[in-house]
């Protein structure tokens, strides 16, 4: 038997698989509407853990492990089409347009002249920025309303995440309405007496310091972290040591430092994406990006398993990002990024489905980028 006649073999196989595959989703939607009906779970962990242990037990050895993968695939699907028959009538998520014109109260990390605030001018040109000490100052004037949006670095094309943003997304109430890309062009400073010779220390945030490792390495300077780069040189020009800085150019000119070298970042293209939010959920019309927060148990594949929904949904998946969660037996939230709007039918499905199912779920926000 040659090749051509074994894929026709192959070929035929697959069109009773899918004539099966149709009959079986056939079915699981009339369980589906029997489910409605009589005010059911869609989810019966018991009744999926039967069915596979069934089907092992008629697989021979050698496909044991295979078949576990098949038929959990099938009832993943399965599911996610029995929920978009639950949540067909879904109520759209709820939001407020956005307005970012006139004068607006934004919280901003660090002083004058840092990336923040330039990001803040881009997301609300007619707004004059209030500066706080940390990012988990920014967070709590949004919750609590004393500003009505904050502004916060979320990752950076070298360094990667800014953790410290991540891991105060998890704490703190709040709804992401923008996104925007900085150009981030890094220099050392100093106070203008001091002698660059003589400096052996350098502060700035730790995202900063690992964009510009490189540079620090190669000249043997000691590195400190900071709250943010702009304090940072506000740091150094107060200080008796000489010390350095690693800031913007327009920081270090705002404070009066001597710039000792210019792009100094390990990247000649070097940019942070920071996030605009508001306690209240707010949205463009046309925010194409939704980002979320959730938990997963731990048991085998679960996350490829939550995973299968996008894809039944036919949602494209930008980003995936864990972080571990404290005090905990190394527990994670994810934090996910994709393409949609909470105007759409499907996402909305989603996100009712991925509430309903996990343990912990939070919606961070829909949103766009602005240049």
């Amino acid at each position: 038997m040659d090749l051509n006649e074994l894929r026709q073999q192959i070929n035929g196989i697959d069109d009773q698989l899918l004539k099966l595959f149709e009959q079986r989703m056939d079915v699981c939607m009339h369980i589906a509407e029997y489910k409605l009906a009589n005010d059911m779970k869609v989810f019966h962990p018991e009744r999926e853990r039967q069915v596979i242990e069934q089907l092992n037990e008629k697989a021979p050895d050698e496909l044991k492990s295979s078949v576990n993968v098949l038929f959990t695939n099938i009832m993943d699907i399965s599911k996610c089409l029995q929920f978009q028959k639950f949540f067909s009538y879904a109520e759209p998520v709820a939001y407020e347009p956005i307005d970012l014109s006139g004068s607006r109260s934004v919280a901003v990390p660090g002083t004058i002249g840092s990336y923040s605030q330039a990001a803040a001018q881009r997301f609300l040109p007619e707004s004059e920025a209030t500066f706080y000490e940390s990012f988990a100052e920014v967070f709590a004037a949004v919750e609590s309303e004393s500003a009505e949006f904050g502004v916060v670095p979320i990752a950076n094309s070298t360094a990667g995440t800014v953790t410290q943003t991540y891991e105060l997304m998890g704490k703190y109430d709040f709804h992401i309405c923008a996104a925007t890309k900085i150009t981030i062009n890094h220099c050392l400073a100093v106070k203008q007496e001091t002698d660059p010779s003589a400096v052996k220390r350098v502060y700035s945030h730790e995202q900063a310091l690992m964009q510009c490792s490189n540079y620090l390495s190669a000249r043997g300077l000691s590195t400190r972290p900071y709250e943010n780069t702009a304090l940072a040189a506000a740091f150094v020009k107060e200080s008796s040591e000489p010390y350095a800085a690693v800031c913007s150019e327009v920081c270090a000119n705002e404070l009066g430092l001597k710039i000792i070298d210019r792009n100094i970042a390990n990247a000649d293209a070097n940019y942070t994406r920071f996030i605009l939010f508001s306690k209240k959920p707010k949205r463009f019309e046309d925010a194409n990006t939704i980002s979320v927060a959730l938990t997963l148990s731990h048991q085998a594949s679960a996350l490829y398993r939550m995973l299968t929904k996008f894809s039944v949904a036919g949602l494209n998946l930008t980003k995936l990002e864990s972080r571990p969660i404290a005090n905990t037996n190394f527990d994670v939230l994810f934090y996910l990024d994709f393409e949609g709007s909470i105007a759409s039918p499907p996402v909305v499905r989603l996100l009712r489905e991925l509430k309903h199912e996990l343990t912990y779920f939070k919606y961070l926000g829909n949103y766009k980028e602005i240049v």
